[in-house]
């Protein structure tokens, strides 16, 4: 298996139109249970110029690349600054997942200072994007009846939980299985996802059933519970430092 921070972005940054102001990665490997087959998901921000964003053309604001690297598929996505900027203020867990995974392969001072202002954009609306996304992920499993969707049910709901209750961004589910009443077969389930990135979850569909249920009501208690505020608090920081950086090119 590819580690996936044995990755040297040093040539496709370079080759990128506009600088490149982080990439994490993301996916499987950050949440911990990445396949011997697994493609690397790579995401972050780049910076567009001024003029671009200023006159009449619409700016290109999200760009991507794929190539492979031994056998590996390799896929970066990026946004403009202002755009993951914007993201960030929607209580949207993905960027926030991919601005703070632990498994940076570039970075910069403007990737720091967005890391640093992470906190000031969580409220307790995220749950929603989290009980969304499970909900999404079960209705994939009872229709294919795979492993995959199944671990992301049970890593979203975890992470959402997790977040309500200590207002952390984690996102890594052999870390959550530890810190949340997760059920005690999950990591056979994550030692069965590193041998195959397809193929069927071998569980009893009753007592899944029961367990997604009963975490769906932990992060109903947790929401209802929890002391992240209803609203960002880091909305002016964040304008002035995507106005900074942008000026400073």
């Amino acid at each position: 298996m590819l580690d996936a921070l044995d990755i040297d972005l040093a040539p496709v940054v370079a080759a990128q139109p506009d600088p490149v102001l982080f990439a994490t990665v993301s996916g499987a490997h950050l949440y911990g249970f990445p396949s011997r087959d697994s493609d690397i998901d790579l995401r972050g921000a780049h910076l567009l110029p001024a003029a671009e964003l200023v006159g009449l053309r619409e700016p290109t604001e999200t760009r991507s690349r794929m190539w492979d690297r031994d056998g590996v598929e390799m896929d970066l996505v990026t946004h403009d600054l202002r755009k993951f900027v914007r993201l960030m203020l929607r209580r949207n867990g993905y960027v926030l997942e991919q601005l703070l995974s632990p498994l940076v392969v570039h970075t910069s001072d403007a990737h720091r200072e967005l890391a640093e202002l992470a906190p000031g954009v969580l409220t307790r609306h995220h749950a929603h994007h989290y009980r969304g996304f499970a909900t999404t992920q079960w209705r994939l499993f009872k229709k294919t009846g795979e492993l995959k969707p199944l671990l992301y049910t049970f890593r979203v709901l975890l992470t959402g939980i997790h977040l309500m209750r200590s207002g952390e961004v984690q996102a890594h589910l052999p870390t959550l299985v530890g810190q949340v009443d997760a059920p005690g077969w999950l990591p056979e389930l994550i030692a069965a996802k590193a041998e195959r990135e397809h193929g069927a979850a071998d569980v009893d569909q009753a007592r899944v059933r029961l367990d997604v249920e009963r975490l769906h009501g932990l992060l109903d208690e947790a929401e209802g519970a929890s002391r992240l505020p209803d609203a960002p608090t880091a909305y002016d920081a964040l304008h002035d430092l995507v106005v900074r950086v942008r000026l400073e090119g």
